[in-house]
C-alpha cells in the first residue's frame, strides 16, 4: 500500500516531531493557518505547540450537506459508510485555538481543559490530516 499524502503539505512541518505550521504576524500574533500568497507578505512560518487543553467539543453525529468528500470515496455525496465523528477547539496557550478532528477518544471521554497532543491520522484512501488526542492515548 503506497505511503498517504498529506491534505495539505503546508499544514504541518516534515519532521520526525511534526509540528502543525502557523504564523507570526509582524505584530507578534500567532496565526493558523498560515497565510499564503500575497497575505503571507511579512509572516514569518511558525511552529505550533505540538501540545494544548481542550477548548469545547462537539459530534458530528450526521452526514454534512453536499458537497460532502469527506472520508468516502470523493464523489461529493458522502460515503454510504459514512460515522460519526469528534471535532474540537484546542487552545495552544499563547498561541491560538485550532479546530480540529478529535481521535481515539469518545465523547464521554473528553473534559474541559484535558490535556491534547498533535497528531496526523488518514483522512481518505489517499491523504492524511491533523488531529488532535487525550494525551497518552496514542501509540
Amino acid at each position: 500500500m503506497p505511503a498517504l499524502a498529506p491534505i495539505d503539505p503546508e499544514l504541518w512541518s516534515d519532521d520526525a516531531e511534526p509540528h502543525l505550521m502557523g504564523g507570526r504576524l509582524p505584530s507578534g500574533e500567532i496565526v493558523f493557518p498560515m497565510p499564503q500568497g500575497d497575505a503571507a507578505k511579512d509572516i514569518e512560518p511558525y511552529k505550533l505547540s505540538r501540545r494544548g487543553k481542550l477548548w469545547s467539543w462537539t459530534s458530528q453525529g450526521f452526514l454534512p450537506k453536499t458537497p460532502y468528500e469527506g472520508r468516502g470515496n470523493g464523489d461529493g455525496e458522502g460515503p454510504p459508510d459514512f460515522v460519526p465523528f469528534l471535532l474540537g477547539y484546542v487552545e495552544l496557550p499563547g498561541e491560538v485555538i485550532v479546530e480540529s478532528y478529535i481521535v481515539d477518544a469518545t465523547l464521554d471521554d473528553l473534559k474541559l481543559g484535558m490535556d491534547m497532543e498533535f497528531c496526523i491520522v488518514p483522512f481518505n484512501e489517499q491523504h492524511t490530516t491533523f488531529a488532535y488526542r487525550p494525551v497518552g492515548t496514542g501509540a
